[in-house]
């Protein structure tokens, strides 16, 4: 089954009285890219997590969001003295020069960037990526997952339905082909009668001309390759693996027989068809833009 690259997914798992919040959003891109924005305490673990993900999520623009709320364990504060000195005196030195009242408090050192930060534990569970968080990924990436499953039922469906029009389309075609030959012999007939005098047409003559038309209209090559291709589409969207890039590559294939078929065609009604096909071929296409 088809699944559409967009989709947004969220996992919590608890630790030690803290929490992991893990949120995932894909969005359409050509290839699959990962993007881990995580704590600093975590910053070992960014290659696994994406490793992860791209196992999951074969293609995309996928950003993934880990935010740890009360964990504690996960890191110890250290306060930057000479930075914290360096702020009082400022502020002193402020409200001095100002003419101001109060004392300098803590809350206002405290809270100046870089002043007290949080550390990497070296504990022996930091070493390997904590089995929590990998169950908060893995219940945002199942989230994700079943999303683009859903959205790509309704994309399978639509395609479904296009690809019946341009089997419509092109048997419309098929049908039309003999016709145009048909049609010219007898336009070629009746124009020669009336440029001779006698009425006397030379049938050797006339049925050249229509044989090098009918050589130079055959779409039979073409309608063989389009029935071909409508074969591996439909195989393909039925297939368990992501198809996005194969039906991308299939309906250039389609496109291209098309219009060779538009190009060979002499023929009015025969022109109309190959517009409508490729009309179709292009809603299709952008569909396709949205799939995995």
């Amino acid at each position: 089954m088809i699944k559409s690259m967009t989709g947004y997914g969220k996992g919590e798992s608890t630790h030690e009285g803290g929490r992991f919040v893990v949120e995932v959003r894909c969005v359409n891109h050509r290839y699959g890219e990962v993007t881990v924005k995580l704590p600093r305490a975590l910053m070992q673990f960014e290659n696994e997590i994406k490793k992860r993900v791209a196992e999951r999520l074969v293609r995309g623009k996928i950003d993934v969001f880990i935010q740890v709320e009360n964990a504690v364990s996960l890191g110890v504060p250290t306060a930057n003295l000479p930075l914290a000195r360096g702020y009082l005196k400022a502020f002193n030195s402020i409200k001095e020069a100002l003419g101001l009242e109060g004392e300098v408090k803590l809350s206002l050192i405290a809270s100046q960037r870089d002043v007290v930060t949080v550390a990497a534990e070296a504990e022996a569970t930091l070493e390997e990526i904590p089995p929590e968080l990998v169950q908060a990924l893995e219940d945002a990436l199942r989230r994700v997952d079943e999303m683009r499953l859903f959205e790509g039922e309704s994309l399978h469906a639509d395609f479904v339905k296009r690809r019946e029009v341009l089997a419509q389309l092109i048997a419309k075609v098929a049908a039309r082909s003999p016709l145009v030959v048909q049609e010219y012999a007898q336009r070629l007939k009746e124009r020669v009668a009336q440029l001779l005098t006698e009425g006397n047409v030379p049938e050797e003559r006339l049925a050249l001309e229509v044989a090098l038309l009918a050589d130079k209209c055959d779409v039979t090559e073409e309608l063989v390759r389009l029935e071909s291709h409508l074969r591996q589409f439909d195989e393909t969207l039925n297939s368990s693996e992501p198809v996005g890039r194969k039906l991308d590559f299939l309906l250039q294939e389609i496109n291209r027989e098309v219009n060779t078929t538009g190009s060979k065609a002499n023929d009015a009604q025969m022109a109309a068809l190959v517009v409508e096909l490729k009309a179709e071929l292009e809603k299709i296409r952008e569909q396709v833009q949205n799939i995995e």
